[in-house]
């Protein structure tokens, strides 16, 4: 059975307002999970319930602490919820706590909520309505509906259950092809099973055998459970618990993310924007809550709303997440947008400024996508995506990499400039190795370079080289001699002596090795291109097998040049070395 349709949403409010007794009246559940919760009438940590609504819509509550003292808790059942049920006593009204938690919606940035206002058995609820709706109204959840509900005596409970199905019906849809990030909120071993995790998926699916990593290496999915049953796959949203293979429960803590492999990069570092300016300085230390995860992180601003993160602990983060920076000591919180998770450096004076200015002018969606591919210029593509980025419809693509639009043309236009200055500094060079041209253009990776390689210029033996590469004019014409004294007698291979005479030393034979007018047979004996069948066609009038006497006498050369000649053959396939030394022609040389 697959999971699918069902919604999710997490309670906020202060302690004592009658969160968990709500639930418990909406889905006939004990949200509480500890003796201590039960016995003390305080909820510590989160807790979970579930039910089906009239409609058949499958609802699954995450209920929340309200006690202060429990805040971080509280941001770990909020985190990937896409909506809340606000609480709020009749008889006590807003408070402290209940501010704290409405900040936290809004600086998560919820848009969809709904109010429920308890114990209108106890006072009028329609003063709180009236009061605490409009509060809402200034936070980025709007205009809220609201509810008077008492949950010992069942009134306005089903009320209650109406509007839910209202707020739910109106939740955008989840991307359930997106790669999955399900932030852990619950570890725990079960015995026969193994280790069990649960999170809320918030998009993507997830099913059994299916491989995620979980801090850096691979784990399995044994199996999927949703609403207390086994189901063979859940899609989003959902709350699911995950049977893992050959992890321990020690290996696996809340805020920890089991993750799509090679979907997401863990990142120390970024660049935020504050969802609302601070007037007042912003501290030196905060708390990143996202997810169900916490992790202490060192605040630089940039200039405005930019602020730099350096994170004690890498999170997998993307741009686009929208996280909560909590300064503890002034129980004040912050929403920030994740602009990058790859930052560059700030090194020079006024580095900080202009970063600021560049993710201010930067668009979002798609053009903030290739304004970025162009801030990079190159990227692998792989990389590209798992920072959160689409890729742009005109990007170069080569092999794994992405270049930017236009890269490509900018790259071709000044390879022969570079290719013209190292055969100036190195002229018996035909041009740079690519490994040269790349450090040149400043390329990552030595596979991008043959992308600006444009005629004239070709690729040859690892090389950058022009289509008119020739030797320089002195060395040219001594090899002009060599060759012209070759075609008269293509076995009359000069010897070393005669060869460092003319003025061909090593380098200058290397040279026109490279450029395709000498052949080198072996060290010291170098011939003419062609000679394989010349050789072949004089060897074809001699009775088969031949010996190397009879070979050379063919070739009307020196032992010097017939033995490393004869060698070259049979090196080449178009000879063949019997066992009893002599030789014949192979049929198809090659």
């Amino acid at each position: 059975m697959d999971v699918t349709g069902m919604q999710v949403i997490a309670t906020a409010g202060h302690v004592d307002h009658g969160k968990s007794t709500l639930v418990r009246a909406l889905t006939g559940m004990e949200p509480d999970r500890w003796e201590e919760e039960r016995r003390r009438g305080l909820t510590i940590d989160l807790g979970f319930a579930w039910t089906t609504l009239p409609s058949g819509r499958r609802l699954a509550v995450v209920d929340v602490p309200g006690h202060e003292r429990f805040v971080g808790n509280m941001l770990a059942g909020v985190g990937s919820v896409p909506a809340a049920l606000v609480v709020v006593a009749a008889d006590d009204g807003w408070s402290a706590q209940t501010a704290e938690h409405v900040a936290v919606l809004d600086a998560l940035g919820v848009r969809h909520a709904l109010l429920a206002v308890t114990k209108a058995d106890l006072a009028d609820p329609g003063p709180v309505l009236a009061d605490v709706r409009e509060r809402l109204a200034g936070t980025s959840m709007g205009a809220v509906p609201g509810v008077a509900v008492s949950a010992p005596t069942g009134r306005g409970v089903p009320e209650l259950a109406a509007s839910l199905e209202a707020l739910l019906a109106g939740l955008p849809a989840p991307d359930r092809d997106a790669p999955v990030r399900l932030w852990v909120d619950r570890a725990f071993p079960v015995k026969g099973a193994g280790t069990v995790v649960t999170g809320t998926l918030a998009a993507g699916r997830v099913a059994a055998g299916d491989r995620l990593t979980l801090g850096g290496r691979e784990v399995g999915v044994r199996g999927v459970h949703s609403l207390g049953r086994p189901v063979e796959r859940a899609e989003a949203t959902a709350r699911v618990a995950l049977n893992l293979r050959g992890t321990s429960v020690e290996e696996v803590a809340r805020g920890d993310a089991l993750l799509t492999p090679g979907a997401f990069r863990d990142t120390g570092e970024l660049d935020v924007t504050l969802a609302r300016e601070v007037d007042d300085r912003l501290p030196a230390e905060v708390v990143v809550h996202v997810g169900s995860a916490a992790v202490a992180a060192r605040l630089r601003p940039l200039e405005g709303s930019a602020v730099r993160l350096r994170l004690a602990a890498p999170l997998p983060l993307r741009v686009g997440d929208r996280l909560l920076l909590r300064d503890p000591g002034a129980r004040r919180v912050h929403g920030a947008d994740v602009r990058d998770v790859d930052p560059p450096e700030l090194r020079r004076r006024g580095a900080a400024r202009r970063r600021a200015e560049e993710l201010a002018a930067r668009p979002d969606g798609a053009a903030g996508a290739a304004a970025e591919l162009a801030r990079r210029r190159f990227v692998r593509a792989q990389d590209f995506a798992a920072m959160g980025w689409s890729v742009p419809p005109d990007a170069a693509t080569v092999g794994p990499w992405l270049l930017a639009p236009g890269l490509v043309d900018e790259l071709a236009a000044a390879l022969p400039g570079i290719v013209a200055r190292y055969r100036q500094l190195r002229p018996l060079e035909p041009g740079p190795p690519v490994a040269v041209a790349r450090r040149a253009l400043e390329l990552p990776d030595d596979e991008l370079v043959p992308a600006a390689v444009r005629p004239p210029l070709a690729l040859r033996e690892g090389r950058v080289v022009a289509a008119t590469a020739g030797l320089p004019g002195p060395v040219q014409r001594v090899v002009d001699a060599v060759r012209a004294r070759l075609a008269a007698d293509p076995f009359a291979a000069p010897d070393a002596e005669e060869l460092r005479a003319a003025g061909l030393g090593p380098r200058e034979l290397a040279a026109a090795v490279r450029d395709g007018q000498l052949v080198r047979i072996a060290d010291g004996v170098y011939l003419a291109p062609g000679v394989a069948e010349q050789a072949r066609a004089r060897l074809a009038a001699v009775p088969a097998p031949f010996t190397l006497s009879q070979a050379r006498s063919a070739w009307g050369t020196s032992r010097r040049v017939a033995v490393p000649l004869m060698e070259w053959l049979d090196a080449r396939g178009v000879t063949e070395r019997l066992p009893d030394s002599t030789r014949r022609l192979r049929s198809s040389p090659g």
